[in-house]
């Protein structure tokens, strides 16, 4: 198929591309906004969408930089996923983006598809929009009325769907850096590498000071409406202690996976529990909690 017709925009600066957010959907046919287009452009095409505007912000200056402080990692809204997956500094600060970005689809999708972008379109199958929710990211919305700064915990508010307003362009998002001594992990099943996953698990574990417990907190993809995020620090320490089961109940009960084509709701539950002792294992070990024990 072929998408509708629409208007097509093409700003060269943030002040013009809201003017133009602004203004396009004046006469209520809709409008959205092309960044990357891996999620857009096959929406467009089976007219799942039919919007009588395309705001195409690729030219617009200023919005392709990486940005690494002490205090983490902002992004902008035409950074692809290759460009952030390669750079070293990023994913020295806040190594979970790079971590979770080794599995978003395939080469040719992250040479192209944008970060922000993914984020802007809410799906809870992706897996930046995990990495945002546990790492306590945000993102920074532009429109004619000035800038605001949406945290994760407000940005989702059910499939597909965010706390942006038509008029509002998602001009960066910002991921804090790793708490010092930290580790964390990524992993995901999927029928193929590249398909969407069927469950997955982010972990960050943080080592308790004089030797307590460490922190242990896991955000999910696949199994919620919107990205959730959990403290599993006591289902581990039960996991370590014998409890081998507590890891598997705790994901279960936090969780709501549903049933569709491509798994049961019972699997998805099932694989999560063993994806988020996985992935609590690596981010202890990249944590290097299992040297100092030693």
């Amino acid at each position: 198929m072929k998408p509708a017709p629409f208007v097509w925009y093409s700003p060269r600066t943030v002040a013009e591309a809201v003017a133009t957010l602004a203004t396009a959907d004046a006469d209520g046919s809709g409008v959205k906004v092309l960044a990357g287009g891996q999620s857009l452009i096959p929406v467009l095409a089976m007219r799942l969408a039919e919007p009588g505007h395309l705001v195409d912000i690729n030219n617009v200056a200023g919005l392709d930089r990486i940005e690494v402080s002490a205090d983490g990692v902002r992004i902008g809204a035409l950074v692809r996923h290759a460009q952030l997956l390669a750079h070293a500094e990023a994913n020295r600060v806040q190594p979970l983006l790079g971590q979770a970005l080794a599995n978003v689809a395939h080469a040719t999708i992250r040479n192209r598809g944008t970060t922000v972008g993914s984020l802007a379109h809410a799906d809870p199958s992706g897996e930046m929009t995990a990495v945002l929710a546990l790492t306590g990211g945000s993102v920074t919305a532009a429109s004619v009325r000035g800038q605001r700064e949406i945290p994760a915990a407000e940005f989702f508010v059910g499939p597909l769907e965010s706390r942006l307003e038509h008029d509002e362009l998602a001009v960066s998002a910002f991921f804090p850096a790793a708490p010092a001594g930290s580790g964390s992990a990524f992993v995901e099943m999927a029928r193929r590498h590249g398909d969407y996953a069927l469950a997955g698990v982010g972990a960050v574990v943080v080592p308790g000071a004089g030797g307590a417990p460490p922190t242990v907190r896991c955000g999910f993809l696949s199994v919620t409406e919107t990205p959730l995020v959990a403290d599993l620090s006591d289902a581990w320490a039960a996991f370590v202690g014998g409890d081998e089961g507590a890891v598997a109940a705790a994901v279960a009960a936090a969780i709501d996976p549903q049933d569709d084509i491509h798994a049961t709701a019972e699997y998805r539950r099932h694989i999560t529990g063993v994806l988020a002792v996985r992935a609590i294992r690596d981010a202890e070990s990249h944590a290097g909690l299992k040297e100092r024990a030693a």
